[in-house]
């Protein structure tokens, strides 16, 4: 998978995915995250990438045209799957979601900042548009962060486990049942039988067991009962 980050800001991008799972899954050929600098695209001279808004109000808006030159070029070299604008207003980011992007082989991410940017860049670049909460970051380049982490980790190789992933919370619809490890006593805190039986089947009876009233108990909008 490819994913080409547009922004205005790539340095807080830096070391987001220079450590860790994100950084092994590119140098290891699953994924390549390139990030464009906004303002390598605008003919102005100061390298200003934003403008007042018509008609007034507070705030600065994103101009149409570094951004219309940075897509145009991307989709020069190669196709996209699609060409994502993270906004407060987008669709909700869910798992389901992000089992289906993390299929695509191209994409493209769009970082908002300031005010938003020109509505004639979401009418005639943006096939999706995704917001990762009902609250307002100060750009978009967390949340494009949030998105390409959520993709890269499905991508099969990145983890080391390949099961790991398909029994996250929300894989299934079930939050994630109560996990432990070593020791299995710490100051009286003890493990559940159940888990040191090395019965396989009883484990995963229990497991589902927890994910269910976990689900129940903290989010039973998932649940369809």
């Amino acid at each position: 998978m490819r994913i080409d980050i547009i922004t205005c800001l790539p340095k807080l991008l830096d070391s987001f995915f220079g450590h860790s799972i994100l950084q092994r899954a590119q140098q290891a050929g699953h994924a390549e995250v390139l990030v464009h600098d906004l303002r390598d695209y605008t003919a102005d001279k100061h390298r200003r990438v934003d403008d007042y808004p018509f008609g007034g109000g507070a705030g600065m808006v994103m101009q149409i045209e570094p951004i219309a030159n940075c897509i145009r070029k991307l989709q020069a070299e190669r196709t996209y799957d699609d060409v994502i604008y993270m906004t407060p207003d987008g669709e909700r980011l869910a798992q389901s979601l992000v089992n289906r992007l993390s299929l695509s082989q191209n994409l493209i991410i769009l970082c908002g900042h300031y005010k938003g940017v020109d509505e004639r860049v979401r009418e005639h670049f943006i096939t999706r548009e995704i917001s990762i909460g009902d609250y307002v970051l100060s750009g978009g380049e967390l949340a494009a962060a949030v998105l390409s982490d959520a993709l890269i980790r499905l991508i099969p190789g990145v983890l080391g486990d390949e099961t790991s992933a398909l029994t996250d919370s929300f894989q299934d619809d079930l939050l994630a049942p109560p996990i432990y490890t070593r020791p299995a006593n710490f100051e009286g805190w003890t493990v559940p039988d159940i888990l040191l039986s090395g019965h396989e089947a009883n484990v995963d009876n229990w497991r589902h067991e927890q994910a269910l009233a976990r689900t129940r108990a903290r989010r039973p909008d998932l649940l369809n009962e």
